[in-house]
């Protein structure tokens, strides 16, 4: 994967990999950006109605995740090569799965199969974020750090990749969210979120992903909140599973692992799930759709849908 850290790259990054026609899919938010879109644009992201043009050569995706993911579903279905330009911290374009959402960002679908070939970082398209946005999806990358630790995908240098983005997120993070324009401390937040990407790239996903999708594409909540609010309870739930691999990344974000990222949840204001409007007579049926879910099954001891309910229940 070819990674470069400035817009100013993007010109020649496209033509080192071929790209010459690129088509364009971006969050409306980037509409006034100056970007090469040589074989048209789509500004509806998320959405499951992308027709890349004949004469398109390849994918820019710019955006956050739900924009990376159109991306990747757009790549997956044209089989041209997309490169993403990323202004979230959600990690999305390590990856070559995608899921798929309607503009109301309720799941219609999911799918693998796309050709990423370069990521374009890019501090400067991160200042404006709001701070519920920055907070979640930073936390959804700290999800990717955690549960690359000890899914059943792990890798020697996947572990590398997410101890040093738990490290950059724990630290980073709380800087943000109290002077949202450090540029510094966004660009050390910004690299903890692409080591946090590789991770996940290297290893998959776990139960907290699990519980996140099956809340995140029913209710059309975002994926970064529900991530905040999951991974607490998924970490306690795999403590007594694999313990030292849940001690190293309380290690590495500075404290108790369930205690930190709780802690962390709720400086970026994600207390319960009911404030989200998730029904708790829905909860039930929530953990069954978790339970069979990839990450699930990937996690070190897949949990039952009672035990998943059980975990849902104590954060609504």
């Amino acid at each position: 994967m070819i990674v470069r850290w400035s817009l100013v790259e993007l010109p020649g990054v496209l033509a080192e990999v071929g790209i010459e026609r690129p088509f364009l899919i971006s969050s409306p938010r980037w509409q006034g950006l100056e970007l090469p879109a040589a074989a048209g644009r789509l500004l509806e992201v998320p959405s499951e109605r992308v027709e890349v043009p004949a004469e398109a050569d390849g994918i820019l995706a710019v955006g956050g995740g739900s924009a990376i993911d159109t991306g990747k579903y757009a790549s997956a279905q044209s089989g041209k090569p997309v490169v993403h330009v990323p202004t979230t911290y959600s990690g999305a374009e390590w990856t070559t799965f995608y899921g798929i959402r309607s503009p109301d960002r309720i799941i219609r679908g999911s799918g693998g199969g796309a050709q990423p070939v370069a990521i374009v970082y890019d501090v400067d398209l991160t200042l404006g974020l709001p701070a519920d946005v920055t907070a979640g999806t930073a936390l959804n990358g700290l999800a990717h750090c955690a549960e690359a630790l000890y899914v059943r995908g792990r890798t020697p240098e996947g572990d590398e990749r997410a101890l040093a983005g738990a490290r950059l997120i724990a630290a980073a993070l709380p800087q943000v969210l109290a002077d949202p324009i450090d540029r510094d401390a966004r660009l050390e937040l910004l690299r903890g979120a692409a080591h946090a990407g590789h991770a996940l790239g290297l290893a998959g996903l776990g139960l907290a992903h699990a519980m996140a999708q099956a809340l995140g594409g029913t209710y059309g909540i975002p994926h970064g909140a529900m991530n905040a609010l999951c991974l607490p309870p998924a970490l306690e739930f795999n403590r007594a599973v694999v313990p030292q691999e849940v001690a190293r990344f309380g290690e590495a974000v500075g404290g108790d692992a369930v205690e930190r990222t709780r802690e962390l949840a709720l400086l970026g204001g994600f207390d319960r799930l009911s404030d989200f409007g998730v029904p708790e007579e829905d909860l039930p049926a929530v953990a069954e759709a978790a339970a069979q879910r990839g990450g699930n099954q990937a996690n070190p001891r897949p949990a039952t849908p009672a035990e998943i309910l059980e975990l849902l229940t104590r954060i609504w």
